[in-house]
Parts: structure tokens; sequence; C-alpha cells
């Protein structure tokens, strides 16, 4: 475990732009909503400008630019900030000591969201330490999965203690559709949050039976500026259970009717890029309004956009470690995750490493990597094996594709491989519960956390790199040697895998 601290300036990024050591500085969803002020600024401008009726149109459609230039293009549904502490975890013996022991000195507030709730000792010593919670006056709430974690004898001990439990979807099909939670979150007092991919089970048990090796998996302990992300994302949550979707919570609230600390969306002392981009088009909209037509105005308003793009992607440098929290929903964040990934792998110049136990990306994700490999960045994945006779026999299909652009690929076969990460050229990292499968990327809900310029990306890393080079890796020549009956078995549990994820997305997996 490797704990560090970064300066005090918050940082935030719309996207995850530019991992050579760029991180762009805004964050317009949440917070200063320079945005939306400027946007109704603009358009009462532009509306007492216009002379006559064919001026307020072009001023309307000039408003109606800046909304899709700054508003929809470049809203943020994540923001990076520093001055995090992080600590990561490689095995859940770890992570819930440490969780534990934050519980126990908790004062105010427990909050946890999980896939898997187990009662075997690891789920009973947790459980015992959130009813040892509730029992000295701590607000203790939970959220489970309604197929994830079934009944257990657990829950009538919460229901004594006081303990707050909520079940996302009990059933197979429900209010939220076929969509499942599968995140794995903490939050502790606002002070301590935990995310990765870290069930709440013993690492030695896997369906009744005991794994050779622990488990292969990662998790993070946050301290700073971002936990509150993943409070909020646990209120969101929190609240959809019990009302349905609701929309996103105010910009400044942790909850209706808690404001968030003082510091929260603190502004970067260098200012926001979005809020200087927004003044120029205000000052664009005051000069042009009264006389926006055709013929040259048209011209001008096309140099306008081609600037107003520029200056919004121009990042500025990141000297300080960042964290982000990313959560995916299927309400604003449905492809949050997703566009971290591609946005990192796009901007890689060196190395993109990658380890998920089910490897199933869409197009654009595949197309990412493929498209890494051939300008020259070395590409590692390490794919699970052994738990799904689909992905076991479907995921192959994808091998030849890679393995002909360069892609190295191992396959882990000492334990269960269950970690959900990736490191960038050694600057850019995420851990996580989102697997690169359709389930994750388009329909469950997920969370992960984003690194950039943390020390504990060169721990990830090794660990990653270590895991590769001690699992079989595919050759390319036996690859394309296979018999004729498994090549077939390849493409049709791949066409049984796709066919089956379009229709529970909806057409959204592609």
């Amino acid at each position: 475990m490797v704990e560090s601290r970064g300066d005090p300036a918050a940082t935030r990024a719309p996207r995850a732009a530019s991992w050579s050591a760029h991180v762009s500085d805004t964050s317009t969803e949440r917070g200063n909503g320079a945005g939306n002020s400027a946007g109704s600024s603009a358009g009462s401008s532009a509306g007492s400008s216009a002379g006559d009726s064919a001026a307020g149109t072009d001023s309307q459609r000039v408003v109606r630019l800046r909304e899709a230039l700054l508003g929809r293009r470049y809203r943020s549904r994540y923001r990076f900030t520093s001055g995090n502490e992080v600590r990561l975890f490689g095995s859940g013996a770890d992570l819930f000591g440490a969780m534990i022991e934050r519980i126990d000195g908790a004062t105010r507030d427990v909050a946890i969201e999980t896939y898997i709730f187990c009662d075997d000792d690891i789920g009973r010593a947790l459980s015992a330490a959130l009813v040892r919670a509730a029992q000295r006056g701590v607000r203790v709430r939970i959220i489970t999965d309604g197929i994830g974690t079934p009944h257990l004898a657990l829950f009538e001990t919460w229901l004594a203690a006081g303990v707050e439990h909520r079940v996302y979807n009990p059933h197979i099909f429900g209010r939220f559709g076929f969509s499942r939670t599968h995140r794995k979150l903490a939050v502790i007092d606002d002070q301590y949050a935990s995310c990765g991919g870290i069930n709440i089970v013993d690492d030695l048990e896997q369906d009744g039976k005991t794994l050779p090796y622990p488990r292969w998996d990662f998790a993070v302990e946050l301290h700073g500026p971002v936990v509150v992300d993943v409070r909020v994302a646990f209120e969101q949550q929190w609240r959809r259970i019990r009302l349905g979707h609701r929309p996103p919570l105010p910009a400044g609230t942790l909850s209706p009717g808690v404001p968030a600390s003082a510091g929260y969306m603190a502004p970067h002392p260098t200012g926001h890029t979005i809020a200087r981009s927004t003044q120029m088009v205000d000052d664009a909209l005051r000069a042009l309004a009264p006389a926006v037509r055709s013929g040259p105005a048209a011209r001008l308003f096309t140099r306008l956009r081609e600037r107003l793009r520029a200056s919004v992607r121009d990042p500025r440098v990141a000297r300080v470690p960042c964290v982000a929290f990313v959560a995916r929903d299927n309400v604003v964040n449905r492809r949050a995750i997703e566009k971290a990934y591609l946005d990192a792998i796009g901007e890689a110049r060196k190395e993109v490493l990658l380890a998920n136990p089910y490897f199933m990306p869409g197009r654009r994700l595949r197309r990412a990597l493929l498209e890494a490999a051939q300008r020259g960045v070395a590409v590692k994945l390490l794919i699970g094996r052994k738990e799904f006779a689909v992905l076991d026999y479907g995921v192959p299909f994808l091998y030849h594709q890679l393995l002909s652009a360069g892609v190295q690929i191992a396959e882990y076969e000492k334990t269960m491989l269950h970690g959900k990460v990736a490191v960038v050229d050694s600057n850019w990292a995420t851990v996580g519960s989102s697997n690169l499968d359709a389930l994750s990327l388009v329909l469950n809900n997920e969370a992960n956390v984003l690194l950039v310029l943390h020390p504990q990306i060169q721990q990830l890393r090794d660990a990653i790199l270590g895991a590769f080079e001690e699992s079989p890796q595919i050759d390319r020549a036996r690859y394309e040697a296979r018999p004729w009956h498994v090549r077939a078995l390849n493409w049709l549990a791949w066409s049984f895998y796709r066919a089956a994820m379009k229709l529970l997305t909806v057409g959204g997996y592609d």
C-alpha cells in the first residue's frame, strides 16, 4: 500500500484529455455554473441588441451555437482534483481491514454500495462493524444488488440495529430494466471513500470452491476533495432506488438540503478554460448580434466556431497528482467510463496496459486499441478465463484482429482475475468496477477512479506487468492454426454474445 498527497490546488476536467501530462481545467455540470450564467446573459444581450425579427432569429442562432459548443459538447460529468491521498489495495483482506477501522472510527455517516455482500467470515466481520456504528448513533446505509446479493440473514440483523438497507432492482427485470448496480463503493464521514472491483466476499472463495490463490483484484481508498464526488454518486443512487430515476442533484449539494463543503468547488487560481471561452463568446455576441446575417457574417461564425473549439480543447499542463471519480449510470453518464478509456488510449504514446476479466468491448474501444498499436504504442491485454463458457469461446474470436495489429495478449490462469485496471504511459491509470464488456459499458451502474501522475500508478503498472509475464501469452501462429471446429465455436459464441447484448442494451452495444 502506498500513500501520497498532491498539491492542494484543485484541477477540473470534463474529459481525460492529453494524458501525456495534460488535464483540461473546467467543471461545468456541477459547481461554478459559468456556462449556464453566461448563456443567460448572452441570450438577453443578443435579444436586446436585435432591432428586427430577422436579427432576433439570427441572435437566437448565436445563442444556440454557444450552447452547442459550450453546453452540450463540453458539459462535464466528472472533475479532476488535486490534494487527495490515495491508497492502493491489492486484496480484499487489506481493504476490509482498513474499512472496518474507518467504520469503527465513524461519527456521523457510513454509506456502502456493493454488488455482492456475502454472508461469510469477511461479510460478517464487516456487518458487525456496521452494526456497532449504527448502535452508537451513526447513520449507516447499505445498497446491495438484487441479483448479486440474494436475501441474507444479515438483513434482519441490520434492520434490528437500525441500519438502512435498500436493494437495487430486486428482480432480473425490474423498474430499472435489466441493469444491475455493479459498483463497489464506501463513504465514511465524507472523509474517506473506497472504490474498486473488490466485492464483500472472501478472497479465496468462488462459487463454493476454494481458489488456489487470492483473487487478483484492486481497490483504492481516497481522502480529499474527490470523496465528495463519491458521496454524490451514492446519494443519487439512494434517491433513485426510492423514487425512480431522478435528475442530478443541484450544483453545490450532496443531497437535498445538504450543501457541499466550502472548498468543494473553489476555483483554480489560474481560472477556467470554459469561463474564458464563454467570455469570448459573449464578447462576440455583443459585437455581432445587431448585424448577424448570411454572407460575411456566416463566414465569421464559421471562424468563431473553429476558434472556440481550439480554445476549449487547449489543455493546461498538469504538474501535480490529480484524481477523478467516474460513475456510469443510465441517466446522464451513460458513456462516461468508456469515454475515459477512449480518451486515455487515444492519447497514448508509449504503452497501454489493460487487465480485465471480461473483455468484450464494442467497436469504438477495439478501434482505439488497434489504432494505438498501429502507431507504435505497446498494447498489452491481460484477460481472465474459465468463468463463463460463452466468454471463454467468444473472446478469442477478437484475437485475430488484435494480434494482427501487434497487440500482445495473455490469459491469466494463476487464480481468478477480477481486477478492472489499466495504465497508460505510466502517468494515467484507472481502478474500478467496470469490466470491458457490454454489461458494464452500456447497461450496469459502475464506478471507476482515474489517477493522473500519482505514485500508485507505478505500483499498479508493476502488478499488471508481473501478472502478464507469469501468464501464458497467445502465440499468433498457434492461434491461426486452430482447428476449424474451434474457429466455428469462437464465431458462434461471439455472435450469440453480441446478439444477446444488443437485445439487453436495446441496440446500445456496438
